[in-house]
């Protein structure tokens, strides 16, 4: 079992970095953290959680500079499964391909489904299969950025493994991190899954579209967001009909030096 989250196991299942036209390529890797383990003993695992979070902030911090260095500007997305997070990628990058290179990095613990939906864009895109794994690492993100290769000046839209707890605890390199919710969940996230809440960048409400046939409040669900993470900016959507989808260009501009802006189809 890892350490600092509690997924995977000793065994070694694979992780593996699959980009356009690759042959998926299995890799040991432990339980795909990219660091060793070992039985947990309670004395213990405090410090084995400081040398595995201090071994992948400093893998994060090379791949910031990398990306900073060339103008890439990337974003951690995370939500529970089923919340949006591919359909919100893949009009992103329909509505943005025009001014800007956009490429994606899709973090799954099985299958090539997402990656395939964001090929049928024209992105550029890698796989990431995490195995037992719940979440994306720093490591895991450096790999994938040597088979992605995104162009300068880009928009790397990285789509974390479905999960509201683990990813957390992880930086990545990214210039922001975005928690993204969406309305058949319910408005009690924040409060059951307070860390993500506390440590985000932009809160995402989707699928407002199915707002009159779901109970949720709006305002209380942003409310407890503002309680944990008094600076954390909402912004309330549908990525399937496209309501309030400028909100979210303009919050990309804001961490990026090039500011997007909507094109009409």
């Amino acid at each position: 079992m890892c350490a600092t989250c509690g997924c995977g196991d000793t065994t070694g299942p694979r992780v593996s970095v699959v980009a356009d036209g690759e042959h998926e390529q299995e890799q040991g890797h432990g339980h795909g953290h990219g660091y060793d383990h070992e039985h947990s003993h309670p004395d213990h695992t405090v410090i084995l959680e400081q040398q595995v979070l201090a071994k992948n902030d400093g893998i994060a911090l090379h791949n910031r500079e990398w990306m900073r260095a060339r103008g890439i500007t990337a974003l951690n997305i995370m939500s529970s499964p089923g919340a949006g997070k591919t359909t919100l990628l893949a009009r992103t990058i329909r509505e943005l391909e025009r001014q800007r290179p956009v490429a994606v990095i899709e973090g799954d613990q099985e299958t090539r489904l997402d990656a395939e939906r964001i090929r049928e864009t024209g992105a550029s895109v890698v796989q990431v299969n995490t195995g037992a794994g719940c979440h994306l690492d720093a490591e895991m993100v450096d790999r994938a950025l040597r088979a992605l290769d995104p162009a300068d000046e880009s928009l790397l839209l990285i789509e974390n493994v479905g999960n509201l707890v683990c990813p957390a605890l992880f930086d990545l390199g990214e210039e922001g991190k975005v928690v993204l919710i969406s309305t058949p969940e319910g408005d009690n996230k924040p409060k059951k899954y307070p860390h993500i809440f506390a440590v985000a960048d932009l809160v995402v409400i989707n699928k407002i579209d199915l707002l009159p046939y779901v109970e949720f409040d709006v305002g209380a669900c942003v409310a407890q967001a503002k309680i944990l993470n008094p600076a954390v900016r909402v912004v309330v959507l549908s990525a399937t009909t496209g309501e309030g989808m400028d909100e979210w260009y303009e919050w990309i501009g804001s961490r990026s030096a090039i500011s997007p802006v909507a094109v009409d189809n």
